[in-house]
């Protein structure tokens, strides 16, 4: 046994499957733990890899250790804890831990007493390595040690741990600080119940010298300042000017941890009153802290210019995740849900530097405060922004552009009169000699893309479009990247005004084609399928259609159903394929296709997983899902074009599956689909309606939102089609709507697609809908009264119309709400108006002139006016 030994402390490289076999001999273990803690002849490397070896068998085999074992294990780790090694000492508290977190807390009652007993060995060796030992028990199991189950051992502990804030050795103060930080986002009572000796103790050690606990003592702060800030605020002038100090530190971890309070701060409901008057200091110190630090700069290797024709490498891409399709309704002055395009992460300008830095953690904090304090930040930061945007150094004058645009949002108020001047220089910008100058440059100029839109198209929208398609076909991938995503950002704010551009934008992004490595074709797609979405039906011209289409279909051809930069391909393909309309035909067929068969693959790939999970892996039903979405594109692009391909496949057999698939996505973009083929070629579902609306049905559940959307949205679709025949399938689902539309806090989305196909239900079944009226009339009135005028909303007030005509008595109660939707119409049509009319003025004849006057008194006054204007009552 001990040549075997032998072999594997010389071959680190020792293969699993000897080391399975060795794991056969009970005794095994006892000679790992024995090389650890008492083999000292070894070297520590040796010793060290041992112990590792013991934590994964503990980890994969600890239940069936024989007890004998386990004991020998845990004694010798405990009398081992302070070995004169640091290696060894952090290994036998890794081995510790590991014990503890397979449920042995439990069952080693002795280990948290006697680990709280060493700390107080006069031995710094035995002190230290226990301090480790439990800080990372503290770390594993901290709500574990807060539960009744082990008799709230934190009682004992944290008066214990506070006594070391004051120890002589910094890495034992850093050890009981860390311990402690475990224990404040979840408000452990026993530390609530010390929370003001926690505090003085941190306080104590504000000037500590050492960079480690200066970085524990600001996490601390940072944590409490979300749980109990009411026990900072009486100190907050001295934490803030603490903060101050610390966010300059000369060791980085400290400062982005002291970097992080100012963000956190800015989440307070305190946060004006409380930085007011640091406003001053602050500021500066957050501008200083944008600048890339020289580590940063070799890193993103800032100083090379050309590096387009180096091929990425794989780990450099970020895995993408498909947004289902879901669908909205057109609101008045503007498009879509609001808020939906917010999400893109803040200075986004450097993310194949994702680590948290200091540079981007101050960028976020200035980004929330400008949010915080709008324009009263701007005399802090004007005339600092003049020295920085015109500076000679590059690395200072990119800081100054990042910080233009870190406050974009939050004063573009008061930033207005300056932009006029500002937009020139930064374009100009676009055109540095350095990468990162012209990559930030891309990003700031997107943070202003809706300024630039709002004035005349010559001013500031054709400069900065013609410069950053310049950047587009740069020779550095970075600034490629950034200016794609920022020229995504221009199309979505620009939409229809870059028409008269799209030919010249067109052959800059085909040109792109061939000239992008792997990760940014990803973002030229996003691009491609913004401009799509942007302008539209423009899209649809010969000339467009020539330059557009050849290479996209050349990737398609070009991928495998395998590979998942199909994506943003099929993505791009969506928006291109709806914008395109009938100019898609000559495309279209490979594509269904193709869409079909990834469905068809995946579903079947999904029923051999499900049947032998050991045979087969789990599908990606990601590609399903963008398939789906695909073919709604088509469908909804192609219209009744679309009749002869469905004719000829499986599509309305797949997607019975796919619409009762586990996946709350797949299901989601089934239901988009379904609704889209039901406007399309209706002849094709109408067969299979009787076994798909109990589905839809059950599917009327708002826990998920997008699913229970898209059946609401595919229902009312239905409806249409089926007029009166939809008599047999109102029960079905009739009742979920209307407890939908009364839900408190239902996202606008799920109210106003709700609120249509309950009118749509009414207008093809008014005497099944109309008894319920006065449940739902009142919620059904006030989320129609802000959408567009246009064919849903169309068919949904007829339906309300009928229905009062069916039941009037159920409008009575909340008839000012009806009348305030009927005066949201800008432009009803004639046979509409006339439905309203009769309604409007029945209800006036039936309680008389006297009730009226006094009920019309109610009235907003332009309620009042465009009623009497549109319909003379």
């Amino acid at each position: 046994m001990w040549e075997m030994w032998g072999t594997v402390s010389v071959d680190v490289g020792y293969s699993e499957c000897k080391l399975e076999q060795l794991n056969q001999f009970p005794d095994f273990n006892n000679y790992l733990i024995f090389v650890l803690t008492s083999l000292k002849s070894e070297d520590e490397p040796t010793r060290s890899l041992s112990g590792l070896i013991l934590k994964n068998n503990v980890k994969a085999h600890y239940q069936s250790f024989p007890p004998t074992v386990a004991d020998f294990i845990k004694r010798e780790c405990l009398n081992n804890i302070g070995d004169p090694s640091p290696l060894i000492r952090a290994t036998i508290g890794i081995l510790i831990t590991t014990i503890a977190s397979k449920g042995e807390l439990q069952m080693w009652p002795e280990l948290l007493p006697q680990l709280c007993n060493l700390l107080n060995s006069e031995d710094y060796n035995t002190c230290e390595g226990s301090f480790g030992a439990l800080q990372k028990i503290c770390e594993d199991s901290s709500e574990l040690l807060d539960s009744e189950a082990l008799n709230r051992p934190l009682n004992i502990m944290i008066p214990k741990f506070l006594q070391f804030f004051k120890h002589c050795s910094p890495k034992i103060r850093s050890h009981a600080i860390a311990c402690v930080n475990q224990f404040i986002i979840g408000r452990a009572q026993a530390l609530m119940d010390n929370i003001d000796t926690f505090i003085e103790s941190l306080f104590a050690l504000a000037g500590d010298e050492d960079s480690e606990v200066r970085k524990n003592v600001c996490r601390a702060l940072v944590m409490l300042l979300e749980v109990r800030i009411d026990r900072l605020i009486p100190h907050m002038h001295s934490i803030i000017q603490y903060m101050l100090q610390r966010t300059q530190d000369p060791d980085e971890n400290v400062a982005l941890e002291a970097c992080e309070f100012w963000l956190t701060l800015a989440e307070q409901p305190i946060c004006k009153e409380a930085l007011s008057g640091h406003l001053v200091q602050l500021i500066p110190i957050l501008v200083n802290g944008m600048k890339y630090s020289e580590i940063d700069i070799i890193l993103l290797k800032g100083d090379v210019e050309e590096d387009e024709a180096v091929p990425d490498s794989e780990q450099d891409i970020k895995p993408r995740f498909h947004k289902s399709r879901t669908v909205t309704l057109q609101h008045e002055g503007g498009e879509g849900e609001e808020g939906e395009e917010g999400d893109e992460d803040e200075d986004d300008d450097d993310d194949t530097l994702s680590d948290w830095n200091l540079r981007k953690c101050s960028a976020a904090a200035l980004d929330v405060l400008a949010n915080v304090f709008r324009d009263e930040l701007l005399p802090h930061l004007l005339p600092l922004l003049k020295g920085l945007l015109f500076h000679h150094d590059w690395v200072i004058k990119e800081s100054g552009i990042l910080v233009l645009g870190a406050i974009a949002e939050g004063c573009m108020q008061g930033m207005v009169p300056y932009l006029p001047e500002l937009m020139p220089h930064l374009i100009q910008c676009l055109c540095d000699k350095k990468a990162l100058v012209r990559s930030i440059a891309c990003w700031t100029l997107s943070r202003y893309a809706h300024w630039v839109v709002s004035q005349p198209p010559d001013a500031h929208l054709k400069p900065l479009m013609t410069e950053l398609l310049k950047r587009i076909l740069d020779g550095n991938k970075r600034v490629q990247e950034a200016a794609c995503s920022a020229f995504a950002t221009l199309e979505e704010e620009a939409c229809t005004e870059l028409v008269p551009y799209l030919s010249f934008i067109l052959d800059t992004l085909v040109f792109a084609f061939g000239k992008y490595q792997h990760k940014n074709l990803l973002i030229l797609y996003d691009a491609i399928g913004t401009l799509a979405d942007s302008v539209g039906h423009h899209l649809n011209q010969p000339e467009y259609i020539q330059k557009l289409m050849p290479p996209l279909i050349a990737k398609w051809n070009e991928l495998k159903d395998e590979d998942k930069d199909l994506f943003p391909l099929l993505e791009c393909l969506s928006s291109v394929a709806t914008a395109l309309q009938s100019g898609f035909l000559p495309y279209c067929e490979p594509v269904y296709q193709r869409c079909v068969t990834l469905v068809q693959k995946t579903l079947a790939q999904a029923m051999m997983y499900s049947q032998q999970p050991d045979q087969y892996e789990a599908p990606d039903k990601d590609f399903m899902i963008v398939a789906l979405d695909l073919l709604s594109g088509l469908a909804e692009g192609l219209g009744a074009h679309v009749d002869t391909l469905v004719a000829r496949s499986n599509i309305m057999t797949l997607l019975f599956q796919c619409m009762q698939d586990t996946m709350p996505e797949v299901r989601q973009s089934s239901f988009a689909l379904l609704g889209d083929l039901t406007k399309a070629c209706f002849l094709h579902v109408k067969p299979c309606i009787a076994e798909f609306m109990p589905i839809l049905g059950t599917n009327l559940n708002p826990e998920f939102i997008s699913v229970c959307n898209n059946a609401t949205w595919a229902i009312g679709e239905v409806c249409m089609q089926m007029g009166v025949e939809m008599q047999p399938y109102v029960a079905m689902v009739l009742n979920q709507l209307v407890e939908i539309i009364n839900r408190p806090n239902t996202p606008k989305t799920l109210l106003e697609n709700t609120a249509i196909t309950i009118g749509r239900l009414g207008y093809v079944c008014p005497q099944e809908v109309a008894p319920l009226l006065p449940q739902f009339i009142r919620p059904w009135c006030t989320s129609l009264r802000n959408i567009r005028d246009n064919e849903e909303k169309d068919s949904a007030f007829r339906g309300i119309c009928m229905m009062i005509g069916v039941n009037p008595g159920g409008v009575v109660q909340d008839f000012i709400f009806f009348c305030d939707a009927v005066a949201s119409w800008v432009n009803p049509k004639d046979d509409l108006r006339d439905m309203f009319y009769k309604i409007l003025h029945g209800f006036k004849e039936q309680v008389g002139d006297e009730n009226w006057q006094q009920f019309s008194e109610q009235f907003p006054p332009l309620l009042k006016e465009r009623l009497a204007a549109c319909y003379g009552v």
